[in-house]
């Protein structure tokens, strides 16, 4: 049996873990961050457009109990226009039950689509994109090679949201290092609040050897936070975030807690969660659990 064709690790969104994995890019059209080594063994491209539509077939006759399908790699949206309405066109005619299609996307592509472009690609099923913004801090952006301002970042999630996408937001703890956290944290908290996502998910940095951070973090250029210090900068973080009716987690393998945040009403209570974690009364994820 044929299956699926893919092309190195396969990376996506925890909230993707029951989805179809469409590999339409390889790699990641910035791949310039410091802390990320997902896609170093990759040069980006766009896949060909009939092994795609091969891929689609294969979905569709063995995916059908799947109600979602995410676009891989780093930044799906990156694709032209006409080809990528193509390619949703396809997976619409093949799969017609799929309730919803997802992808990376970041600044630079995001940048690249028009309002008008964005709501053709939401009326093909394009209903929730996965922005990674680590930082509303600029002096941290500028750190990590991230590519875009936090007001540019704000811009494009503000962007994809006017168009009737969802938008789920990353965030990075410890990627400001010690010395930074707490600015980290409230710039973070008030771009975020100025987006104001669909989702937030906030990740712990991992320091993944041969990446720019790790050899930092050897030399002693960058410290991470320790455990508390992370627990602190997540409650900072939180203390300087609004949202209007979205939800806030720290659910991922990195984090030491795991903590829900229902806005506007549960602020008050993830805070206290946080508290009750650096008094000690909560158990922490043991340092050998996480992962990536």
């Amino acid at each position: 049996m044929e299956g699926m064709h893919y092309e190195g690790s396969c990376i996506r969104p925890p909230s993707e873990a029951h989805s179809i994995l469409l590999q339409v890019t390889t790699g990641c059209s910035h791949n310039k961050c410091t802390f990320c080594g997902s896609y170093k063994d990759k040069r980006f491209r766009i896949k060909e457009e009939d092994l795609i539509f091969r891929d689609i077939r294969w979905a569709a006759q063995h995916g059908r109990h799947h109600r979602r399908l995410f676009l891989m790699d780093g930044d799906a949206l990156i694709i032209p226009q006409e080809r990528l309405v193509r390619i949703l066109e396809e997976i619409n005619r093949q799969m017609p039950w799929l309730e919803r299609i997802g992808t990376y996307a970041n600044a630079k592509s995001i940048r690249k689509k028009t309002p008008q472009q964005l709501r053709q690609l939401a009326e093909k099923k394009l209903s929730i994109v996965y922005l990674g913004m680590e930082s509303g801090d600029d002096q941290v952006l500028q750190a990590v090679c991230k590519g875009a301002s936090a007001g540019e970042m704000i811009d494009r999630g503000r962007k994809m949201r006017q168009a009737g996408i969802r938008l789920s937001v990353t965030v990075l703890l410890g990627i400001a290092g010690r010395e930074g956290s707490l600015r980290h944290a409230r710039a973070t908290g008030e771009a975020l609040t100025a987006m104001d996502p669909d989702y937030v998910g906030a990740l712990t940095v991992m320091l993944l050897p041969g990446t720019p951070l790790y050899e930092d973090f050897r030399s002693g250029v960058f410290q991470l936070p320790d455990e508390e210090g992370i627990l602190r900068e997540l409650a900072e973080m939180l203390r300087h975030t609004q949202l209007s009716k979205g939800l806030f987690v720290s659910n991922h393998a990195s984090n030491y807690l795991p903590l829900k945040v229902q806005f506007p009403g549960g602020k008050e209570q993830g805070l206290a969660q946080i508290d009750r974690a650096i008094q000690g009364e909560t158990s922490l994820k043991p340092e050998w659990l996480r992962a990536l």
